[in-house]
This record gives structure tokens, C-alpha cells and sequence, in this order.
């Protein structure tokens, strides 16, 4: 087969989706199927998580040329089929929420992963503008494509009641995290972790966009509510809601028990994770909540929330709270700090739920998609 990916992301994003297309990437390559792979990207250089792309001889990289270098956006969602045409392609796969304009007598198959529909869930908290273009791009996908990707139980059900769309045509096929959360950090490395980022030596986890969904001034008050004397550590890229966390750190005179980081190296975070105490993630809403996979592998015990995708994420050894429920989270937070039996028991049994997810079977699992429909 030749497989296309749509690796806007995969170049450009460092985080969240340009994770999910370069471990996909990366896993099927792994697989060594007698396939040829082409990346099509706008822009973008090979660099130190991609570097892995080398290893391989059946890829290729596949830009704009001449007059399409002035006009990209164009390239990459009307021209672009053509440029698949070129290549003999058999199947592309848009990896994050979108595929090129279709000609509707094409043979190429087309697969579109959709991770969430949280601007159709929450439209308050998107711009009238962009929720329209991605409302847009969406429906196109998924009216367009063979088969949909949904990465989880909670985004096909999302998919079915604001989009209507057919049962059948969805696949729930679970993404991982990176595999570096499963190997143990060498101590030393840890301490020179702790010193860089002036961490305490124990400390409550929050990874994951400082935004109102997040819903981290919740967390923040039910530490003020708790027993805990642990500080909190959160990590994240901090927006205007900032504001409002740091107002609720001031009420509770927190201001000396919260951490607030953000442009945090991606190689330093599982050690960050496999030195806290534990980790809370009270999102009200995720598409799948790989923080809560990260944390697993790391060892450490989960509290989530309840109301999206975050039990398929956690599994049952994870603990879950109404995001709204402040007493609630407080109570639970002392609970697992208290107990070091229940934290040994979250440990373990949420590390063997967590190693379902490998990238090595999200990998196989896409790939069967692909032969599905060639």
C-alpha cells in the first residue's frame, strides 16, 4: 500500500496533536509492513522527535513546490489530492480533524481522526469565527471519509449526538503515550530535574493547558479545603484564565504552596510525574486525557474527573470526582496522601490497566483500518 499522512502537525506541533501523529507515525513504521509512506506538510524540518523519520527508507517527505510555496493553505486542502494522485497514493490519513477538498469520482480512501468535538460541547469558549471553521472542517471530514478514527468511547458518542454520524463508520481505536513515562528516570537525572525547576521534594501533579475547561481553580481550592501540607506543582501553558488561579491561590494564602511552570522540556517531564506524591486532573471535559495515561505509567495514583473519557483513561484503579464538587476532591486528595496502602494499590493496578494502551497496538489496530479498505 502507499499510506499518506497529513503531517502539518506532526511537524509543527510540539505537544497534544503533533504527539499523537509522530508516535502514530513512528508505530506504524515500526510495524516494517512493505508499504511506501509520504509525509504532506506546508512547512516544517526534521528535528529531534522526528529524526526517527531517517530510519527509514519507504518515506518521504512531500511539500509545496514553485508557485504552491506562495499559496500553501491552498496546497495542502484543495490542491493536494492531485498531489496524491501523483504519488499512487491508496489511503491518507488526515490526523488531526481534517482532509483535503475530495473529487468525488477519487479512488483514494480517506481515514480522518477526530479527537473531540469539545468546540461543539463548549462553543463559549472558542470565537464565533474559528468554532465555524472548525465546525466546518469537521462535518467535511467526516461526511467525506471512509472511515473515522474517534480515539475514544466518549468522542464516538460526541461524534453520533452533535453530528449524526452512522455508528457503523467509526472506529474506537485508543491512542498511548510516549514510552518514555514507562521507563524509570535515572535518580541522579531526577535531581538535576528537581534542581532546574526549584521543585519540592513532594509534591500534588497537575500537567496539562492552564484554561477555564481544565478547571484548575477548583483544584487549587480543594487543596485549600484539604488536610494535605503538600504543595502543588502545575504544569502547563498558562492563558488569561491564569488570572483567576491566582486569585483563588491568594484566597487561600496558597501563595507559597503553588508552582506554577510552563515552557517545561518535554524529555524532563516523566521525571517531574515520577516524583510526585500524586496526580489530579479535574478537567470537566477531554477527548481522551493522556495526562491521566502518563501518570499511570509513571506510578503514580490518579484522581480524575467525572463527566467525559476520563474512566476509559484511568481505569478502575483511578479514583473520580464531580469536577464541581470541591469537599469532595478535598476529601479524596487527603485520602490517597494519607494511605499509603491505597497509593501502593493505585500504583500497581493502574500501571497493568495503563500497559493496554501501547503505541504498538494503537499502530497494528490503524493499520487494519488501512487494509479494511484497500
Amino acid at each position: 500500500m502507499k499510506i499518506g499522512f497529513d503531517a502539518k502537525r506532526f511537524f509543527l506541533n510540539h505537544t497534544g496533536l503533533g504527539n499523537y501523529s509522530r508516535d502514530l507515525v513512528k508505530g506504524i513504521l515500526e510495524q516494517k509492513e512493505e508499504n511506501e509512506y509520504f509525509l504532506f506538510t506546508t512547512s516544517g524540518e526534521i528535528d529531534l522527535k522526528s529524526r526517527f523519520l531517517k530510519d527509514y527508507q519507504n518515506t518521504e517527505i512531500v511539500r509545496p513546490s514553485g508557485f504552491y510555496k506562495k499559496i500553501k493553505s491552498y496546497w495542502r486542502s484543495v490542491r493536494l489530492e492531485k498531489e496524491l494522485d501523483k504519488k499512487g497514493v491508496d489511503v491518507f490519513h488526515g490526523l488531526s480533524h481534517e482532509i483535503p477538498k475530495k473529487n468525488k469520482l477519487s479512488k483514494i480512501k480517506y481515514v480522518v481522526t477526530i479527537h473531540d468535538l469539545i468546540f461543539l460541547r463548549y462553543p463559549e469558549n472558542y470565537g464565533r469565527i474559528d468554532r465555524n471553521i472548525y465546525k466546518k472542517k469537521v462535518e467535511y471530514a467526516c461526511e467525506n471519509s471512509d472511515i473515522i478514527i474517534a480515539i475514544s468511547e466518549q468522542t464516538k458518542r460526541d461524534l453520533i449526538e452533535f453530528l449524526n454520524v452512522p455508528e457503523e463508520k467509526i472506529r474506537v481505536i485508543y491512542q498511548s503515550c510516549s514510552p518514555s513515562f514507562a521507563h524509570q528516570s535515572d535518580y541522579r537525572y531526577k535531581d538535576l530535574v528537581q534542581k532546574k525547576y526549584n521543585l519540592p521534594e513532594n509534591y500534588i501533579l497537575y500537567v496539562g493547558t492552564v484554561e477555564k475547561r481544565k478547571n484548575l481553580v477548583s483544584l487549587v481550592e480543594a487543596i485549600g479545603k484539604s488536610s494535605t501540607q503538600l504543595p502543588l506543582v502545575v504544569v502547563g501553558k498558562q492563558t488569561d484564565y491564569t488570572k483567576e488561579v491566582i486569585a483563588k491561590i491568594n484566597e487561600y494564602n496558597l501563595g507559597s504552596q503553588v508552582a506554577l511552570l510552563q515552557n517545561v522540556n518535554f524529555l524532563d517531564l516523566p521525571s517531574i510525574y515520577q516524583s510526585a506524591n500524586l496526580f489530579v486532573y479535574p478537567s470537566f471535559f477531554e477527548g481522551f486525557g493522556i495526562p491521566v495515561l502518563e501518570a499511570l505509567y509513571s506510578q503514580i495514583p490518579v484522581i480524575a474527573a467525572t463527566g467525559s473519557c476520563l474512566e476509559e483513561a484511568g481505569g478502575p484503579s483511578s479514583i473520580y470526582v464531580d469536577p464541581k464538587d470541591i469537599e469532595q476532591m478535598a476529601l479524596e486528595i487527603d485520602r490517597v496522601i494519607e494511605d499509603s496502602n491505597l497509593q501502593l494499590e493505585m500504583k500497581q493496578r493502574g500501571l497493568e490497566y495503563a500497559k493496554r494502551f501501547t503505541l504498538e497496538k494503537q499502530a497494528k489496530e490503524v493499520l487494519e483500518v488501512y487494509k479494511e479498505l484497500v
